[in-house]
This record gives C-alpha cells, sequence and structure tokens, in this order.
C-alpha cells in the first residue's frame, strides 16, 4: 500500500505478490504499469526487491529484472563474491527500511545450495557501513521516500537511532561469531 500510494503514478510502477522468485516487469505498454514482484507474500523479500527498485536507474527500469545478470542458489565461490559484491547497496538500503518498519532485518546471502557466503563476516561489514553511509549522507531520491513513509507509517522515526544502535550491535556480534567459527 505505501509503496503504491508513492509510486504508482509518479513512476507507473506497482508492487504486487508473486508466488515464486522475485522479478522486476518493466511496463509491457506505454501507459501501463512496471511491477516489482516479491516473492510467496514475505515481507522481507518485498522490502528487499523495493530496495533494488529504488536504485535501478530509469534505463535499467525498462529491463526485466533490470538488465541484470543472476546467478540461481548453487553459485560458485567465485560467481558467490560476484553476487555479494552486487548486492552491498540493496542489502544496505533494506536493512534501513527494515529498521524504519520496525521489522527484524536479516543478511542473505541467498546461496544454500553452494557452500553459503564467500565471506559472510566481510559481507555483514559491508552492508553495515553502507547503510551508516546512508543514514550519514542520504539515501536515493526514491529509497529516501519510502524510508520516511515507512518511519510515519510505523511511527519508528523517535527510535531510529536507538534501533540503528542495536541493529548494528547484533550484526556485529553475529559477524564476530560467525569469524570464529571459520
Amino acid at each position: 500500500m505505501l509503496f503504491n500510494d508513492l509510486f504508482r503514478e509518479s513512476h507507473r510502477t506497482v508492487l504486487a505478490r508473486g508466488n515464486t522468485e522475485p522479478e522486476y516487469l518493466p511496463a509491457s505498454e506505454p501507459e501501463g504499469f512496471a511491477r516489482v514482484v516479491f516473492a510467496h507474500g514475505f515481507y522481507a523479500s518485498a522490502l528487499h526487491e523495493i530496495a533494488h527498485w529504488c536504485i535501478a536507474g530509469e534505463q535499467r527500469r525498462t529491463l526485466y529484472d533490470y538488465g541484470y545478470w543472476y546467478c540461481p542458489d548453487g553459485r560458485t565461490p567465485k560467481q558467490q563474491q560476484a553476487f555479494e559484491q552486487v548486492e552491498v547497496k540493496p542489502q544496505a538500503i533494506e536493512c534501513l527500511f527494515s529498521l524504519a518498519a520496525g521489522f527484524r532485518f536479516h543478511i542473505s546471502v541467498d546461496n544454500l545450495a553452494g557452500g553459503g557466503a564467500a565471506n559472510e563476516g566481510a559481507f555483514c561489514l559491508k552492508v553495515l557501513a553502507q547503510a551508516n553511509q546512508y543514514l550519514a549522507c542520504g539515501l536515493p531520491r526514491r529509497a529516501q521516500q519510502f524510508y520516511e513513509s515507512l518511519m510515519q507509517f510505523y511511527g519508528t522515526a523517535t527510535r531510529i537511532d536507538e534501533d540503528w544502535a542495536r541493529l548494528q550491535s547484533r550484526l556485529s556480534a553475529a559477524e564476530s561469531e560467525y569469524d570464529n567459527q571459520g
């Protein structure tokens, strides 16, 4: 509802629940709507797909799945490393959206059948650093609009700094535990 209210008319884009894999479908007609499709009705999937949409430029938003390469679960270590490199910004934005919605954020390496993360601890730290940079310097314009809308709707604006500190502590502790296991 929040996404559609913000972007349906201004960007001719709607958020839609899908059944299987998330995807981005550009408008198929000049007056049609593009669709950001999230998986199985999962809230985290919706926030993640919105984050991708918020950083995709105008040209990329004319392409199926923004024209990006995607290798499904079961990636090789080299493929996983490439995946993690391009996922830092979307996951940082998803992290902040989750924070604004009062929803628990989880890092996703999305590679259960392929041996997991290339370096989950380092990836987690990169996501946190990028989220910190966005908080200090501002999110991309559409992401900022959605972030503010989430804070207003969920009433989290007054506690966002405190919640951010707790989230950083939780993710840093998880990262440290991961490093100690390796």
